[in-house]
């Protein structure tokens, strides 16, 4: 599919923790785009798929709810299937277990084409994830690879959801080899994506370059 929007498509991915949705909302605020949170889109199809008890490990069973959900994921909002999944999608349940319901294939094939096909209908747009400028836009105008260390990535963790951040630290090294070894689209960064690490440096600091590159290229 041929997604003309590709040229007003800010791609943002990296790891938990690297800041890519503070500073992908603040970014399409700055510029008056609309934001997508991709990442959103796998946590609530993990969401639906745990509050009907059905089992992860079934790809065929996952791939048929991820394409028949009716799923809304918004600035402030992610409804599945009438279902209010905003405050339940970033819970230790769901966090646990989105990147099995991520790594299905057959969820990716149609998260990838819904997320094509919301770039389309918007113009382009901020968009974040994992695999959005290596798999989903890689035409995208500007590509940026967020990253920070570790130990600050649990921290920002600790400090939006609460927990301990030695076990938020582990969580997050763990999420991270499952993303990055995982054989369809894994978190990886594309050859020309700018990488930005947000480790010591200010929100502000760091939208302002993202600004700058993106409007270099327009």
């Amino acid at each position: 599919m041929v997604v003309d929007a590709h040229h007003r498509v800010i791609a943002i991915d990296g790891p938990a923790g690297a800041g890519k949705s503070t500073i992908a909302k603040a970014l399409s605020a700055r510029l008056n785009m609309k934001y997508l949170d991709t990442g959103a889109m796998y946590r609530a199809v993990t969401f639906e798929a745990m509050l009907r008890e059905l089992d992860l490990d079934n790809q065929q069973l996952i791939t048929d709810l991820a394409q028949e959900c009716d799923l809304h994921v918004g600035l402030d909002r992610v409804i599945i299937n009438g279902h209010d999944a905003t405050t339940a999608i970033r819970g230790p349940e769901v966090t646990g277990n989105v990147s099995k319901v991520a790594a299905n294939s057959g969820v990716r094939t149609e998260m990838r084409a819904r997320q094509q096909e919301w770039a389309s209908a918007h113009n382009g747009g901020v968009i974040e994830g994992r695999d959005i400028a290596t798999v989903v836009f890689p035409n995208a105008v500007l590509k940026v690879f967020l990253t920070a260390s570790p130990e600050v990535r649990a921290r920002r963790r600790v400090e939006q959801h609460g927990g301990n951040v030695i076990e938020i630290a582990q969580s997050i090294k763990d999420r991270d080899l499952l993303d990055s070894t995982r054989a369809d689209s894994p978190l990886a960064s594309a050859s020309d994506s700018v990488v930005v690490d947000t480790s010591d440096r200010a929100i502000d600091d760091v939208v302002d370059e993202i600004e700058q590159l993106f409007r270099e290229r327009i």
